[in-house]
């Protein structure tokens, strides 16, 4: 059985798209990269695209923060920052777990990004939930679809 780990969902195979490492022993994030080329206009919100997808253990999540240097150095943010991805969105019905990372650019000039640029990173966690908790809900859907 598979504990945790990232997968290219089935569009991006054979694109050259890199399963995200941890740089260094003590890093706590795996560096996700964009799977293709894409511009993101001033002062707008882009989704780009990593090719890849998590899965992890029930009551884990992989939470999804910026990199420092483009938030410093090219005025990007993310726009749901730290973007959550549940265990469940792995392999759903919309999008094959299908991580993307939303973007905004802070600044006036159009920032690009590169297939392979490092974009974010994904920090695997633990959560915990209340004692009386007995959610048996399903995700039926890829991105909002546990608020429809």
């Amino acid at each position: 059985m598979k504990a945790r780990g990232f997968e290219v969902v089935s569009n991006y195979v054979g694109k050259g798209v890199h399963i995200p490492e941890r740089k260094t022993s003590g890093s706590s994030g795996y560096d996700l990269e964009a799977a293709k080329d894409t511009v993101i206009r001033p002062h707008d919100v882009t989704s780009v695209y990593t090719g890849l997808k998590a899965y992890m253990q029930k009551d884990e999540y992989l939470m999804i923060s910026i990199r420092s240097s483009l938030a410093f150095k090219k005025g990007l943010i993310l726009v749901n920052g730290p973007g959550i991805i549940d265990s469940d969105y792995y392999n759903n019905e919309d999008n094959e777990g299908h991580i993307m990372v939303g973007l905004y650019n802070t600044s006036d000039k159009p920032v690009p990004i590169k297939k392979g640029d490092r974009i974010a990173q994904g920090i695997f966690m633990k959560y915990l939930t209340c004692d009386d908790d007995c959610s048996e809900g399903k995700r039926v859907g890829g991105i909002g679809s546990t608020g429809k």
